[in-house]
């Protein structure tokens, strides 16, 4: 007799958010991206392993143990070596795409060119250009920022001569060190991904381990693009500060012209904002009750964190808010866009918005945005939206019932003048003296998107709530704070639920602290932005290490990307673990089909950095893992501290 085999069942339904779950289970006239996930199963292992090789077309070369080496010799080490660094540099290539759009807008701006934009946070641009002894005093905003802008152009095009300011000016002293000891520090972004792409070509480096060291090097330029966005976004549209609002598909108004913006820069969706309060009128005499905006991914997260647009879901289930029927026109921006949008689109009235010329979905509306017209591309978008509402009509929506408390808007600046009420002189010291006390147990930043291969915010959720418990203070940046949102973890309430008592007397003693500055109390978790500013919690983990006189693989601070998915989630970590820190990864890249390879991410790195990767997919695992390494380096830190004390001598600062 022969034996069937049966094929695994993978439940489409992959998720945890109620409002998904209503929507997934009505009978859908489409595909959704749950669906599409279960029709590729069983997924290809050579390529989930990263023994696939496509660089060249003799191939795809697949390392077997039959043919353990490519056409021309590559064996798995070398195979998986080229296809990291690509990654990490098509990473590195769509965040520094971001900032470098930012820049030319400020560009622009000098030049007269980007009327609608100014200065908003002159502050800020003070602050970057003391950080590189740009001169302030007696100085014009325009010619201080004319400065900055030509030092961030020089870090993005910079051919030869010199290294990255953006990276030897916030980093601290001995990750600068490390990076020069190693040769990893980058010339410019554009040359390390011109360098790098070059170093993976046919015929090109065959050596795995200096492969890997272009890998971080291409990482550091990433968290170059990274804080170039964050630092220049700040001074274009302000420094973001506490706001409160709600989140979830609860969101939409059926009775306004639902419009939601999604992607990842802010140029066009600031302008959007403004252009929606401008025609609220219009909207109305079309027979709207108003405009609702509501933001998807991180370009929603931008707008929650300066304008308090509240964030309808986020990247998994960005083709759900279509399908309650209500949502005019979806405007997308850059990255993380999926084509299924517009095929969703199509069975509803919904018009899809695309605006950049290097992200265009066919069948789509576009608008070709530009710095010169932005508000007049602005207006365009929210009429485009009003005639869809006009087409709606009276077709009945279906919206679930599901929103939380959101707070959120907690940049750098935010959360040290939150700090400054305890501590005015230091506020870093109220981190810091709260880690040495015990009353927390370390730091942890939630990054990184989401991935199918989990169940939907399932594990973001399990290991945050772990940690809470065991008094770790909780960061977030991406969809990873799109899960919290959605879920209730950024609500004053939380804090109740879910914080053990070091962590709830810490929020509480801020609470206290500043009763007067805030519309209600702080929340659990401290949604620090987009993907581009996970640079502000690197920031928060360099001033910790300087304040503590250790560098940062000392501290107790980690991160954790419980559902990666994209390139950028992979250079974003690579630069994590070069700074120094412990960084739990939800989804195993692919590296395993090269011990070697493997070996380096989860050890060697440790050795020559500080930092390392954990690949663990099981969320409790993952939260006793990343306690374990904040305790490690708390105990360690201690240790050094007692010595230093001991023999009356400066505790150590290298690794």
């Amino acid at each position: 007799m022969t034996d069937v085999v049966k094929k695994k069942v993978v439940n489409r339904n992959r998720a945890i958010d109620p409002a998904v779950l209503e929507v997934l289970a009505k009978e859908l006239p489409m595909d959704t991206a749950y669906d599409r996930y279960v029709a590729q199963q069983p997924q290809c292992k050579f390529g989930d392993t990263g023994i696939c090789c496509r660089i060249c077309i003799q191939g795809p070369c697949r390392i077997t143990a039959k043919a353990p080496k490519g056409v021309c010799g590559a064996t798995a080490y070398t195979i998986v070596a080229r296809n990291l660094l690509r990654s990490v540099l098509g990473g590195t290539s769509a965040h520094s795409d971001h900032a470098k759009h930012i820049l030319l807008t400020l560009k622009a701006l000098l030049e007269d060119h980007a009327p609608d934009y100014k200065i908003e946070s002159p502050e800020k641009l003070k602050a970057i250009a003391e950080r590189f002894e740009i001169p302030v005093e007696g100085r014009t905003d325009m010619e201080i920022l004319a400065d900055v802008v030509a030092l961030g152009m020089d870090d993005f095009s910079r051919i030869a001569g010199g290294k990255i300011k953006w990276i030897e000016k916030t980093a601290t002293p001995g990750r600068v060190q490390k990076f020069n000891d190693c040769d990893i520090m980058p010339t410019s972004v554009f040359e390390t991904i011109a360098s790098g792409m070059s170093q993976t070509h046919m015929g090109m480096d065959a050596d795995p381990v200096n492969l890997i060291f272009k890998a971080l090097e291409a990482s550091l330029a990433d968290y170059t693009g990274m804080h170039v966005g964050t630092d220049l976004s700040d001074v274009l549209f302000g420094v973001p500060a506490p706001v409160y609002t709600e989140a979830n598909l609860g969101v939409i108004d059926e009775a306004k012209v639902n419009i939601a913006v999604h992607g990842h820069n802010p140029l066009l969706s600031e302008m959007i904002v403004r252009a929606a309060r401008e025609l609220e009128g219009e909207a109305i005499d079309a027979g709207a009750a108003g405009i609702q905006l509501m933001g998807i991914c991180c370009t929603g997260n931008e707008v929650l964190m300066r304008q308090g647009v509240p964030p309808a879901t986020n990247f998994m289930s960005q083709e759900l808010p279509i399908m309650t029927g209500a949502i005019d026109a979806m405007v997308v921006d850059v990255q993380c866009i999926m084509p299924g949008v517009q095929a969703v689109a199509e069975c509803f009235h919904t018009r899809i918005i695309t605006t950049a010329k290097n992200a265009k979905i066919p069948g789509s509306y576009y608008v070709d945005y530009s710095e010169d017209k932005a508000m007049e591309k602005a207006r365009e978008v929210i009429r485009i939206a009003i005639n869809g509402y006009k087409e709606r009509g009276k077709t009945p929506c279906s919206i679930p019932n599901t929103k939380s408390k959101v707070v959120a808007g907690f940049s750098l600046e935010a959360m040290y003048n939150l700090f400054s009420t305890i501590n005015a002189d230091a506020p870093v010291k109220v981190i810091t003296d709260a880690l040495k006390s015990g009353e927390l147990n370390g730091v942890v930043l939630f990054a990184g998107c989401n991935n199918l291969k989990a169940v939907h915010d399932e594990n973001h959720v399990i290991i945050a709530k772990e940690l809470a418990k065991n008094n770790v203070l909780l960061l977030a940046t991406g969809c990873a704070a799109g899960s919290y949102a959605k879920l209730g973890l950024l609500a004053p309430e939380a804090v109740d639920a879910y914080a053990g008592e070091g962590l709830k007397a810490f929020i509480n003693r801020l609470n206290d602290a500043n009763a007067d500055k805030l519309e209600g109390k702080l929340p659990l978790i401290f949604h620090m932005g987009s993907c581009v500013d996970n640079s502000r919690a690197m920031n928060l983990a360099t001033d910790i290490a300087n304040d503590l006189g250790v560098d940062v693989p000392k501290i107790p601070f980690a991160v954790s990307a419980p559902e990666a998915m994209s390139e950028k989630a992979i250079s974003i970590g690579s630069w994590c673990v070069t700074m120094g820190l412990p960084t739990h990864v939800g989804v195993i890249p692919p590296v395993t089909g090269s011990e070697l390879v493997n070996g380096i991410a989860l050890q060697i790195a440790h050795d020559v950095f500080g930092g390392f990767f954990i690949w663990e997919t099981d969320a409790n695992e993952a939260a006793v893992k990343i306690q374990s390494a904040l305790d490690y380096r708390s105990w360690k830190l201690k240790i050094h501290e007692q010595t230093a004390e001991k023999f009356a001598s400066a505790a150590s600062a290298a690794w």
